[in-house]
């Protein structure tokens, strides 16, 4: 009798644990699925930016001789709005965003190389976008600049939000939704930091202070980050003892008063 009863209870253990398990993966796709979502819409609207510039340039150039250079630049940027496009369709996890949009800082270096290019002026420096919206373009210089609560460090701005700040008005920021709120992208959480890291992640040594501006302010996000994980493991690790711990307990309340 005592092995049947040890197997019921094994039986029981394992069926818990499957339950756990199992309803843990659900909330971890639910999670990620949230997490998903307004990334791979944020990918979508910023390959569709870069469409809109293309059709600006194409006006722009309307009649304009292409030397043999401006059109490898050219058509080095419509290569890069399909690719962006073809990438974004094909996102199911926020890391896969950092492709799209280190595609689309390429393409719009490109497109101002076929500026410079037509107007026979230098080949640009090859600079980050602009901090505050890369939708903005090549910045031109770095400015000093303190997001609320944040630290005061250099960042790269285009001409306008450089401007912008230099008089201390409020740069033109990209801002993404979380929950009912519209806030700056590089406070949006860590489903972020692949779009940022398309953008940015290429110019050493601007990718570590970068990212710990954006997501937690230095290597401290890091730390939060690690310790989220560490958190989420424990509550995981958890909820399968509480669950094996409970049917232990259930199965000694039937058996109780019986003699074995």
């Amino acid at each position: 009798m005592q092995t049947l009863v040890f197997l019921v209870v094994l039986a029981l253990a394992a069926g818990a644990l499957w339950w756990v398990l199992q309803r843990n993966k659900r909330r971890e796709l639910e999670r990620k699925e949230a997490e998903l979502a307004p990334v791979r819409q944020l990918a979508f609207e910023d390959v569709t930016a870069l469409g809109v510039e293309l059709q600006d340039l194409d006006l722009d150039l309307a009649g304009a001789p292409l030397d043999p250079g401006a059109s490898s630049d050219y058509q080095r940027a419509l290569d890069a709005y399909e690719a962006a496009k073809k990438a974004a369709d094909t996102i199911t996890a926020p890391e896969q965003v950092k492709h799209v949009t280190e595609i689309l800082e390429d393409g719009r270096y490109a497109m101002a190389c076929v500026r410079a290019r037509v107007a026979g002026e230098p080949l640009p420096t090859r600079r980050p976008p602009c901090f505050f919206d890369p939708r903005h373009g090549l910045s031109v210089e770095d400015v000093p600049y303190a997001p609320p609560g944040g630290a005061l460090r250099d960042v790269p701005a285009c001409a306008l939000d450089a401007e912008r700040v230099k008089v201390g008005a409020e740069p033109d920021i990209r801002k993404v939704m979380v929950g009912s709120q519209r806030v700056p992208y590089w406070q949006g959480g860590r489903a972020y930091q692949p779009y940022a890291a398309g953008y940015f992640g290429g110019f050493s040594p601007m990718n570590f202070m970068f990212m710990g501006m954006m997501f937690g302010g230095g290597f401290d996000g890091l730390g939060d980050g690690i310790g989220a994980i560490g958190e989420g493991l424990g509550e995981g690790i958890g909820s399968i003892g509480d669950g094996i711990g409970g049917m232990f307990d259930g199965v000694g309340d039937m058996f109780d008063g019986f003699d074995f």
